[in-house]
């Protein structure tokens, strides 16, 4: 259409119009008098929308695709930057060494129970001698640490947070007198309570007294309400010893931690606690039994016994 007056009237007229009808249609709300127009055109328009729809979407998620691959690859360029700036950072020394082991397993643990956790460093020890068997952690709650969260490390349940400052946290370890852990057998699902005793291993006592329970066994920590203090799934330890049973109405049995207590360095804090309970998954391989090596002896008879022709 060329530029004429008639043209351009007619298109004030079109603006005028369109503008009246949006007005109405505002107005009107659900009783809009244009409804019924505007559902037969989506009734009528609606399926070529949906083809345009398919036919562009391939096309802009290979776009979004290419960029987010971009973003991925800068991403992981960076995390391994990173990794290496870590790495020099930390040098190569056996300690070292040592403290990145540590937290793989620690990472593995976490992973494999679905436990989010907050990793920290053990920087004090509490008074073992006379008083109670704690550590005190280098986060606290400008880190989301909370009372009575579950610590652990790659072995297994370290304890739990009791107190808490800005940056800091104190655990009390799972070997202390005065803390106690609902337990439950691998396997057969036997519940306990595990109760610390220092330096020797922890007692627990079954609520099934005529459950059956041999040396080698393995615990893990039942859960708690809420799951505090205690996450489910998270190892204890191995039954060392069992009592025979007396006819009381539990059993006691002695437990060797996984977690050495002395030897506490990288642990994690579980913030955030599994979405069911992760059974004994958690727990590490069973170690298989060293062979026991037989020798076989066989006799062969000796040419003289057996060659006639040499007999006299």
């Amino acid at each position: 259409m060329r530029d004429t007056r008639e043209s351009r009237l007619l298109l004030v007229l079109l603006i005028a119009i369109a503008f009246a009808l949006i007005t109405v249609d505002i107005r009107g709300g659900q009783d809009s008098p244009v409804d019924g127009a505007r559902q037969a055109a989506a009734t009528v328009f609606g399926p070529i929308e949906n083809g345009v729809s398919s036919a562009v979407d391939p096309v802009g998620n290979a776009i979004s695709a290419v960029r987010d691959s971009g973003d991925r690859h800068s991403r992981i360029a960076q995390l391994e930057h990173d990794n290496a700036a870590l790495k020099a950072k930390l040098g190569s020394d056996d300690r070292n060494r040592s403290r990145l082991k540590q937290l793989d397993k620690m990472i593995k643990v976490a992973g494999e129970g679905q436990y989010g956790i907050k990793g920290a460093e053990v920087i004090a020890i509490g008074a073992a001698q006379g008083f109670s068997w704690t550590v005190t952690i280098d986060v606290g709650a400008n880190d989301g640490i909370q009372r009575d969260m579950t610590v652990l490390n790659g072995d297994g349940l370290v304890g739990r947070v009791t107190t808490v400052g800005p940056d800091t946290a104190t655990v009390l370890l799972a070997n202390d007198p005065d803390f106690t852990v609902g337990t439950r057998m691998e396997s057969s699902d036997e519940l306990g309570f595990a109760s610390g005793q220092g330096d020797r291993p922890l007692r627990v006592e079954l609520l099934n007294a005529k459950a059956r329970i041999k040396k080698g066994d393995r615990l893990v920590t039942f859960g708690s309400q809420s799951d505090k203090p205690f996450v489910p799934g998270v190892p204890v330890g191995v039954v060392s010893r069992v009592d025979p049973s007396g006819g009381d109405l539990t059993r006691t049995i002695y437990v060797t931690p996984f977690v050495s207590f002395t030897k506490l360095d990288i642990v994690g804090v579980v913030v955030a606690a599994p979405k069911s309970d992760p059974r004994d998954t958690v727990l590490p391989p069973k170690p298989k039994p060293t062979p026991t090596p037989t020798v076989t002896v066989t006799v062969t008879p000796s040419a003289s016994a057996t060659d006639p022709g040499q007999q006299q």
